[in-house]
């Protein structure tokens, strides 16, 4: 089973009876965080922060007559740190002839059965918008900044694994509570305050994160021996309090520690449209065509607000086997 490119045609698209499945996963948990927060922009390139720095701190040794004359003036300079919106776009393009077969199946039928997807326009474009859902997401954790310079060169947003201050190496060893201590530790050194921030991970260093945690002093078994397990979600740490949010698109062996109070999407609108809308191409033939457009950016505020431990290992207990199905 693969998609194509270009029009839905009836033979390009069969039409098939029974309930609607996807072996794709569709869930968007980092989007979903941040989502609610989102501003509007007019400008494809935004501010993230504009940062200062403070001298190192001291203990001050002035004497009396030397209180008599002001000390010289310290002045602060503020840097400003930027990121961009960038494009998605999708095309829709069914033909009249496909959108007048929809009681055509393709396969089996039987007397229950009737087609899910009555309206085929309707239907791709829900797919289209799925599909930009799951770019977001990924393109929000692991997209590469790229500024414009000519209509020929895309704005790129930078990701929140990008923008992650502190990087720890675990080269190949695997996850423990030691590592992220130390990973903790190096981020609020560096400034990291820690106000919301939760880990986002993949399968593996989920289970990995769960091993390490699970037997820590302060478990205790369920009442009934018909359940086992555990599932760790929030993590007590010296820092604060951090959850776990279990994320397809993070790299594999990769932990992202993202402060989500500093987080949020930059929307830009075109006037008269908004964002994110579909509108209809011209037509030239037996064809209804669509476009859906919008424009997005992270503002992922101060990288040191966020830390990443990447090159985690499977360790020896963690080790996957596959099996074929017969």
């Amino acid at each position: 089973m693969s998609n194509i490119t270009g029009s839905g045609t009836v033979w390009s698209l069969p039409n098939y009876a029974g309930q609607i499945f996807s072996s794709t996963p569709a869930e968007t948990p980092f989007l979903n965080l941040i989502a609610a927060k989102s501003v509007r922009t007019d400008n494809y390139q935004f501010p993230t922060g504009a940062e200062y720095i403070h001298e190192t701190a001291a203990q001050p040794g002035i004497t009396e007559a030397g209180s008599l004359t002001a000390p010289d003036a310290i002045s602060y300079v503020r840097s400003q740190e930027t990121n961009v919106t960038q494009i998605f776009q999708e095309r829709i393009s069914v033909s009249y002839a496909r959108m007048a077969s929809s009681g055509r199946f393709s396969a089996v039928s039987d007397n229950f059965s009737s087609a899910q997807t009555p309206g085929e326009v309707e239907f791709q474009t829900a797919r289209a918008l799925e599909k930009i859902a799951r770019d977001i997401e990924y393109t929000f954790i692991n997209g590469e900044y790229q500024l414009s310079t000519q209509a020929d060169v895309a704005n790129k947003t930078r990701g929140i694994l990008a923008a992650c201050g502190t990087t720890v190496d675990a080269e190949g060893a695997p996850l423990t509570r030691a590592m992220l201590n130390g990973a903790l530790a190096s981020a609020y050194a560096a400034g990291a305050t820690f106000s919301d921030t939760v880990l986002l991970c993949g399968a593996a260093v989920k289970q990995a994160l769960t091993d390490a945690y699970a037997s820590q002093w302060g478990f205790s078994a369920p009442p009934t021996r018909e359940a086992g397990g555990m599932n760790i979600m929030q993590i007590e740490t010296d820092f604060g309090l951090l959850s776990v949010v279990l994320s397809r698109f993070v790299p594999a062996g990769t932990l992202i520690g993202a402060d989500i109070s500093c987080c949020r999407p930059v929307e830009q609108d075109v006037p008269g449209k908004g964002n994110f809308f579909r509108e209809e191409l011209s037509r030239n033939g037996a064809a209804e065509e669509y476009q859906i457009f919008g424009q997005l950016g992270l503002d992922h505020g101060p990288m040191w607000k966020h830390f990443s431990i990447s090159g985690i290992g499977a360790g020896e207990s963690r080790t996957p086997v596959l099996v074929a199905n017969a």
